[in-house]
């Protein structure tokens, strides 16, 4: 019924809205939504200001969140690893949560980082918490364990069968020490109808274009790479989760539509615009640099939790550079 709607992601949410609690097809009808409607364009990793107590800043979140809505932001990404959520207690999660749920005010889908390296503790959080607000969680491969190809398999197996919500998949090797393979991708996207999309950051193209050619119709693939998400988008990408835009939404996110709509001169003159930074903004670890941009915006003190610090002076005055030429007051 909903696919022949023209309507049909509105018909669906509200569909969901009444049925979800009693219908455990509820990720069926979701598929629809959050593949073609909800995880289109530039969804944003938010960050988690802090002050100079480490305390959450919330009026600072506050402002970033309408910040973003206002200027382009397609969804928000809300306790991913942008957001330190690692150094952070499942109470402040939990906070930062429910607030930025409640600010967003059902004007952009919600994703919620959930993954872990104990498949249990992962299915555990998404039968006790509260997730109302939260239209698909993104769970990251297991980290350290390092599992193999069928250990991959399994630990989302079991977390899909447990989830009532879609899952977006997220393969970062780099950080987490285990590639999940197009094969292994590909088995989950088949086998399982709530499992909707990865985030891919890898960076292996090859693998990424297997991804994209041979993937079920309903599961799409968003760059988790701001730098190659031009490029991913011209091979069947549907759009990024980004870093970058937390800073500048409105330029990247047009950079996204301008590439989706096939304008491609036009959008790869913004992507060469922010090309340097893309590398820049990584060489101190994520997120010192787009919080180092956030902080001479005004936006934000220039605080992160430890293990993580600021960028250093000498890669700030090669960002400082950088947005010189971009017009940005520092």
């Amino acid at each position: 019924m909903c696919k022949t709607d023209k309507n049909a992601p509105n018909c669906c949410i509200k569909m969901i809205e009444k049925r979800q609690k009693k219908c455990t097809f509820a990720p069926v009808f979701l598929l629809y939504c959050m593949t073609k409607s909800k995880l289109t364009g530039m969804g944003v990793a938010l960050i988690t200001p802090f002050k100079a107590d480490d305390s959450i800043d919330f009026d600072a979140l506050a402002k970033l969140v309408e910040h973003l809505i206002k200027n382009g932001t397609d969804y928000l990404v809300v306790c991913g690893t942008t957001a330190e959520t690692a150094t952070m207690t499942q109470q402040e999660r939990d906070e930062v949560t429910r607030f930025v749920i409640r600010v967003n005010a059902g004007r952009l889908p919600i994703v919620l980082g959930v993954g872990g390296n104990n498949t249990q503790a992962v299915i555990d959080q998404l039968q006790n918490d509260d997730l109302s607000g939260v239209d698909a969680v993104l769970s990251v491969t297991p980290y350290y364990n390092k599992p193999s190809q069928e250990g991959l398999y399994q630990h989302f197996k079991a977390i899909a069968t447990a989830s009532r919500l879609p899952i977006i998949l997220y393969n970062v090797p780099g950080r987490t020490g285990v590639n999940m393979t197009a094969d292994t991708t590909l088995r989950l996207a088949n086998d399982f109808k709530n499992i909707v999309a990865i985030k891919e950051a890898s960076g292996i193209f090859t693998q990424i274009d297997d991804i994209i050619k041979n993937k079920p119709e309903n599961f799409v693939v968003i760059s988790g790479d701001d730098g190659i998400t031009f490029p991913l988008i011209t091979l069947g990408a549907v759009g990024v989760i980004s870093v970058i835009g937390n800073a500048f939404p409105y330029e990247f996110s047009r950079m996204v539509r301008l590439a989706l709509n096939g304008q491609y001169d036009a959008a790869r003159e913004i992507h060469y615009r922010f090309n340097e930074l893309f590398k820049l903004l990584f060489v101190d670890g994520n997120p010192a640099g787009v919080k180092s941009i956030l902080s001479v915006m005004g936006m934000i003190e220039n605080k992160l939790r430890l293990p993580l610090v600021p960028t250093t002076i000498t890669t700030f005055e090669k960002i400082r550079v950088v947005l010189n030429s971009l017009n940005v007051k520092c």
